[in-house]
């Protein structure tokens, strides 16, 4: 990849770049820049499919690298360490003895060790036992060794179980060969289910999808949580903290061991049961990938593999995340992108996961990594020096690969920059991904909330931010996320109820008007959101219901605390409480939208944003939504312009009984449009909206 910045693009062919164009005429200036970023992809896979035999055999790289059992129970595995002076196996299976096993080297950086079968016959290194790889550093003398030599200890780093130790042996995770008995492996039992043409996020946590003060596992998550997921009427999952992470408290996001599913739920076996569960009920299982960067341990991470600072990632401060303090790849190398290609391979085959949301996207598109940039929309922003084309040209190999091997595949990118063309096919020159994340949509909510008074909420800008998105570049939309419900911030929730949660929710309680408004703006910022803001939908788990308080893992600042690390599930699940009104909008919003389907429907088209009235009418996929944020006007024969004539009948109501509202609307009223055009549309029907209510109208003739 060393030549990557020297392709001539008046050389380079993008196949339907002649699309994106026409799709978006502002790309025009831009095409030279677009058709260098494609001769670079277009080059790696070249190179990787001349020399590597095919991209397919390439992703494969957990098949030769690492611990393998061979056809006779022999043992070999394969290291990339360049600037290593040695390596060595140890563990249990050796007593620990330091040099006994050592690697031979091989050319371009690599080692291969061969253990012969036991005597016996069986696997010299048992299921489940403990092994290390010790490093002979450049900083280490080379000459003869003797057994009181000292050597850098380090985990393999294509381990796939990995296990935090007894107190009394440190903290450094400790890798245990998985080679469980063929009795004791899952068997996946039914197929992928076909991609969702209207994507319903649930994002959720296995450590804690648990009301108790631990550690959540696998086994619990598939006998709980996912029959809670199905009945709200998602079909996706997106899965965190899944590959392993040595300090919980990360969320995740600073990984140690890319090829092991987190060992602190459970086993990898366990995870192949939840998500062959999950594919049983029709749900579309998603990975959060991290591949924007490691955690920075050396002892049980990648960090420092060979010795040097580099190895895996750039060396130097290019390869240390100024905000993060973690570690940064090196995506112009051929073993990095061997590692991070079969990484994603791994989860594909390996855990039938059926997509990725890859973390951290803006952070690898740009050398600033985003920090201190402000993206005001300038193309200019977008195809400058600032973008990291090596960082750029791997998304695009590996959304390339994955479309190439599963069509059905989803992935969605982390990207607040709003990078043009991101979500647009490779051939057309773009980035690959089928969604990315509408991430200005909760900073609005939030910010509203904090700073703004109901009366002077903007509908405008509550609609353009809604709205903004690029065009046929699909977009999730999520009132809230994970980050909204972390310490320090609030949930959508606590924002809108605060102290009164703990005091009012009860159904039999006096009234307050705290709880009021703020159930019925929960359910309508929900609303708007799933309604308008973009292709698909995201929440994370708990919010549904309004989840009280926030999330905190255990860590030194708390003592330890599981307190705010579960989910109260009994809150919701006690019908004496009002959490429940929340989780029967949610599930009825979700099914609302699979009949009529408007997250597949081409945008909203918003007819009405009254900043006086505080009103807001748009129609998507034959469904008119009508909003009334006012927080004291009700409104009787309030007019709606809509698009088809008939007769029409209310589908969902916020303010409906079962839902904690007042019941104000009678749902046996017909809607008769006339033949009056109105906010340039054909038609207009009138209505009655009470405050903080919205409806959704569709036609029933």
């Amino acid at each position: 990849m060393g030549n990557m910045l020297t392709v001539d693009p008046n050389d380079v062919v993008v196949p339907k770049l002649v699309d994106l164009l026409h799709r978006d005429p502002y790309l025009n200036p831009y095409e030279r820049e677009i058709r260098r970023r494609y001769g670079c992809f277009e080059g790696l896979l070249k190179q990787i499919n001349a020399e590597e035999d095919g991209l397919e055999k390439f992703s494969r790289g957990y098949e030769k690298f690492g611990l393998h059992v061979n056809p006779d129970n022999s043992i070999t595995c394969h290291e990339w360490a360049p600037l290593a002076q040695g390596l060595f196996l140890k563990g249990d299976f050796n007593d620990w003895n330091k040099l006994s096993h050592p690697f031979k080297k091989l050319d371009y950086g690599k080692w291969e060790i061969h253990i012969p079968a036991a005597p016996d016959g069986s696997c010299p290194i048992k299921h489940m036992s403990r092994v290390k790889i010790g490093v002979l550093t450049s900083k280490d003398e080379v000459g003869v060794l003797t057994p009181k030599d000292t050597m850098e200890d380090r985990l393999c780093p294509w381990a796939t179980y990995v296990v935090q130790p007894p107190k009394h042996e440190g903290t450094a995770y400790q890798h245990h060969f998985w080679n469980p008995p063929a009795n004791e492996r899952y068997t996946f039992k039914h197929p992928r289910p076909c991609k969702p043409t209207s994507l319903k996020v649930y994002e959720c946590h296995v450590g804690i999808a648990t009301e108790e003060h631990r550690v959540g596992t696998y086994k619990e998550f598939t006998a709980n949580v996912l029959p809670r997921i199905l009945k709200l009427g998602y079909n996706a999952i997106q899965i965190m903290a899944i590959m392993e992470h040595a300090y919980y408290a990360s969320f995740g996001y600073q990984v140690t061991s890319f090829f092991a599913a987190s060992s602190r739920y459970g086993t990898p076996e366990e995870l192949k049961e939840l998500v062959d569960t999950a594919h049983s009920m029709g749900l579309f299982v998603l990975l959060d990938v991290v591949h924007s960067h490691a955690s920075k341990n050396v002892m049980d991470g990648l960090n420092e593999f060979d010795g040097s600072d580099s190895c895996y990632f750039h060396g130097g401060s290019r390869g240390i995340h100024p905000l993060w303090d973690s570690r940064l790849f090196n995506y112009s190398s051929r073993e990095v992108l061997r590692f991070l290609l079969s990484n994603l391979r791994w989860y594909l085959e390996e855990y039938k996961f059926d997509g990725f949301r890859f973390d951290g996207v803006s952070s690898m598109l740009y050398h600033s990594h985003g920090v201190g940039e402000g993206f005001s929309g300038s193309y200019n922003e977008y195809f400058g020096l600032n973008v990291d084309t090596e960082s750029l040209v791997y998304l695009m190999m590996a959304n390339h690969m994955l479309h190439e091997l599963h069509p059905e595949t989803i992935t969605i990118a982390e990207d607040v920059s709003g990078m043009p063309a991101l979500c647009r096919p490779v051939e057309e020159g773009g980035g690959g991904f089928d969604y990315r994340l509408g991430m200005a949509i909760p900073d609005m909510w939030i910010k509203l909330l904090k700073e703004k008074s109901d009366d002077d909420w903007n509908i405008g800008n509550i609609c353009h931010i809604l709205e903004n998105r690029r065009y046929q570049e699909k977009t999730i939309a999520y009132a809230e996320s994970h980050d909204q419900a972390l310490v320090g911030d609030k949930t959508l929730a606590f924002w809108l109820m605060d102290k009164e949660m703990y005091t009012s929710m009860s159904k039999v309680s006096g009234p307050s008007f705290i709880i009021d408004r703020g159930i019925a703006l929960h359910k309508m910022l929900r609303l708007i959101t799933h309604g308008l803001g973009g292709e698909g939908y995201l929440n994370f788990m708990g919010n549904e219901f309004g989840h009280p308080e926030w999330l905190d893992f255990p860590r030194v600042g708390n003592q330890e605390s599981y307190h705010y690390a579960r989910r109260q599930w009994s809150v919701v699940d006690n019908d004496l409480l009002k959490y429940s009104y929340l989780n029967k909008f949610d599930a009825a919003m979700n099914k609302t939208e699979s009949i009529y389907g408007w997250l597949n429907a081409d945008p909203g088209y918003t007819s009405t944003k009254d900043e006086g009235d505080k009103t807001v009418v748009f129609e998507r996929a034959g469904c008119v939504f009508i909003f009334n944020f006012h927080p004291n006007k009700s409104y009787s024969d309030y007019k709606v312009g809509v698009g088809a004539s008939g007769k029409y009948k209310i589908v969902l109501d916020t303010d409906a009984e079962e839902f904690g509202g007042h019941k104000l609307i009678d749902h046996n009223t017909e809607f008769h449009t006339k033949n009056e055009s109105f906010k340039n549309r054909p038609c207009s029907l009138m209505v009655y909206i009470p405050s903080r209510v919205a409806i959704v109208l569709a036609k029933c003739d």
